[in-house]
């Protein structure tokens, strides 16, 4: 069954008005690091009833909740209810709803919404991506001068100085660096031209699914440790840039560091 997108647009825009900038709680999960906030909880149910309606029998996987009912369905959504929840709960713009579809572990379809900047991202594979309705593309610009989008495995900090000495090698070869503290929107940014080059230690499915092909869907390139695109069902390290040529430089400078990927 074929999804409409301008469908999956309303249902993701309806969500956004769940996301307060007042009035939600904030618990822990873990650590003091990784926090839910009572919104992340009413956005994802709110998605997670829309789109089972939207497309039945389909399966989730969602970051709240240990939601995970993928098993015998050829139909996956990924929902990652707030991307940058830390940013959220201090008022920071840089945070998004995330939803992807993906069939037989294939993404098809992927929204980003940053609802504070009004940034509507979209893709429907082989379509292109989108920007609040316009065509966007990834910049051409080569490696040495390319800002990188790039993190300190946050909710991992044994592999911080791993990540130091990859970040370091990077930095050193290219322009600068930013970190803006959600994955979705970094993937989404460089899409759309505003960075090249981009590389996380580890991350969930939720968090690179639906930008992931919308930075495909630009012209960029996205993978993993193996050189293919990263597992949408477990954690995976993420290296993403605006060439195949630029993010296989990126591969290769973390191959020097590191024989595999330091988890399961």
């Amino acid at each position: 069954m074929e999804v409409n997108l301008k469908q999956v647009v309303g249902i993701v825009r309806e969500a956004s008005s769940l996301m307060s900038r007042g009035g939600f709680s904030v618990t822990g999960k873990g650590s003091r690091e990784n926090i839910v906030t009572s919104s992340d909880l009413a956005v994802q149910h709110f998605l997670t009833g829309r789109l089972a309606d939207l497309l039945p029998g389909s399966g989730f996987l969602c970051e709240e909740e240990d939601m995970a009912d993928t098993a015998g369905h050829h139909d996956v959504w990924i929902v990652d209810p707030i991307d940058g929840t830390a940013n959220y709960a201090r008022g920071i713009a840089s945070c998004c709803i995330s939803v992807a579809l993906v069939h037989d572990w294939e993404p098809v379809l992927g929204v980003v919404y940053s609802p504070w900047r009004r940034e509507m991202y979209t893709a429907v594979r082989g379509k292109g991506a989108h920007l609040n309705g316009r065509r966007i593309k990834v910049s051409d610009r080569p490696f040495e001068e390319g800002l990188m989008f790039t993190a300190m495995s946050t909710y991992r900090k044994e592999y911080a100085r791993l990540c130091s000495d990859i970040i370091y090698d990077i930095y050193m070869e290219s322009n600068d660096l930013r970190r803006t503290g959600s994955a979705a929107v970094e993937l989404c940014q460089m899409a759309a031209g505003k960075a090249e080059l981009y590389f996380e230690m580890r991350l969930m499915p939720w968090d690179y699914a639906a930008a992931g092909l919308i930075l495909q869907e630009a012209g960029g390139t996205v993978c993993g440790f193996d050189g293919s695109f990263p597992s949408l069902s477990k954690p995976s390290l993420v290296l993403a840039a605006n060439s195949r040529g630029n993010c296989l430089r990126l591969l290769e400078t973390v191959r020097r560091h590191m024989q595999k990927v330091p988890y399961e």
